[in-house]
């Protein structure tokens, strides 16, 4: 090693390797952690961060999340959509040979429930046999169509529920009443009860996403069009607030505003959480449903690949990009040109939540003004693009010595 140009000491190249190294080892082996939870159950995402995003590019790195308020959560066709797709790749990472018919019949009743529910009954009793007009026992209307409920199968001696709608409390009891001193009859209908009140995944979706008014509100119009009930629900209050912080965000300047849209953030994140959570808490429930329906040799699989969203895919490109500059910053390869990526993607970390004014004041023990780690981090790489480290130590010392041999060596 020596010094170079512009009387930079012996000891001070060394140093500024050391620095080199130092960083390269933050960056590759941060970027090593996240690479290894995504084998866990809390796989590393850049999600909150960059929904997190403050300054004037907020918007830009909240919308690379896809989903910056967690709506797509709290829309039914698209989490049956996520389903179906889940389910697709489900069956072709684990249910692929002859032997796994079974297990896609369970999973299909996982998701969607059996088509009907069957409970074993000797005979009916005389009075209910005698009200049943050909063994139906409950029937409903049910949009405009008269369907069966609960009926008696004679051949097979069981009582069946349609599967798709249930057998409700008060048609239970209305079924009951048919042979109140019947106790074999009475027990069967509610042991029946029990087995078949379980709903299927699909079945909680909607119960969550379509069924409560209380979340999803109530629009009732009548046959002229006008309108009965109209009366938001959370679901539309949250979307109201989102739009409303979304305006104040953009009027605010002074330190008490700020003050005030932070605790106004706070309570919006809480009502996310509290709309959000069940859904998500939901979709794990499946997985974990799911997996149990599979064999020792088939969860050695290793877990469903996800899709590349653009979520996932800024994940891995954060994760490989720590990865590989951290590792040419140790090795000294490509010197320059990997402390200049580095510095660009240290940049778009900083970038995400500038302590500039006018933002909001970060959160935590930290007291910054424009100058925080990360940005002196991104400026030392930009100094090692401008020097010539890897010469002083580092592969690329190695490939420099080979070509300037070959320069100096004489022509045969």
């Amino acid at each position: 090693m020596r010094a170079v140009d512009r009387q930079i000491p012996t000891i001070g190249c060394w140093l500024l390797v050391l620095v080199r190294l130092a960083i390269g080892w933050h960056l590759m082996y941060e970027g090593l952690w996240k690479l290894q939870t995504q084998h866990t159950a809390t796989p590393w995402t850049a999600e909150g961060y960059l929904k997190n995003a403050t300054g004037p590019f907020r918007d830009r790195f909240r919308k690379m999340t896809g989903d910056p308020n967690d709506l797509n959560w709290l829309d039914y066709d698209h989490m049956a959509a996520k389903w179906d797709d889940w389910q697709r790749r489900f069956e072709g990472h684990y249910l692929t040979t002859e032997d796994s018919a079974v297990a896609k019949t369970k999973l299909e009743q996982l998701l969607h429930g059996p088509s009907y529910f069957s409970f074993k009954l000797d005979s009916l009793p005389e009075s209910v046999a005698q009200a049943a007009k050909e063994n139906v026992i409950i029937k409903a209307k049910v949009a405009n169509e008269e369907r069966k409920i609960l009926w008696y199968e004679p051949s097979e001696k069981r009582l069946v529920v349609d599967g798709t709608l249930h057998l409700l409390p008060a048609e239970r009891d209305k079924a009951k009443d048919l042979a109140p001193d019947d106790k074999k009859y009475t027990i069967a209908l509610d042991e029946f009860f029990k087995q078949q009140a379980k709903l299927s995944f699909y079945e909680r979706l909607i119960a969550l996403l379509k069924g409560d008014p209380d979340r999803i509100g109530v629009f009732l119009k009548s046959a002229d069009g006008a309108v009965i009930e109209n009366r938001m629900g959370e679901v539309d209050y949250y979307k109201q607030r989102i739009e409303r912080y979304e305006t104040k965000l953009r009027e605010t300047q002074q330190a008490f505003q700020w003050d005030h849209l932070g605790r106004t953030w706070r309570e919006l994140q809480d009502q996310r959480r509290q709309l959000v959570g069940p859904i998500q808490a939901l979709d794990r429930d499946l997985r974990v449903e799911a997996e149990k329906l599979l064999s020792a040799d088939q969860l050695a699989r290793g877990p469903v690949p996800e899709p590349m969203t653009p979520m996932r895919s800024i994940n891995l490109q954060t994760i490989w990009g720590l990865i590989i500059i951290g590792g040419l910053l140790i090795g000294g390869l490509f010197t320059r040109l990997s402390a200049l990526a580095g510095a660009g993607l240290l940049m778009m970390f900083y970038l995400a939540a500038p302590p500039w004014p006018g933002t909001p004041p970060e959160v935590g023990v930290e007291h910054n003004f424009i100058v925080n780690k990360v940005l002196v981090e991104a400026l030392m790489l930009l100094a090692f693009a401008a020097l010539p480290s890897g010469r002083w130590f580092g592969i690329d010392a190695i490939f420099a010595a080979l070509f300037m041999r070959r320069r100096t060596e004489p022509d045969a």
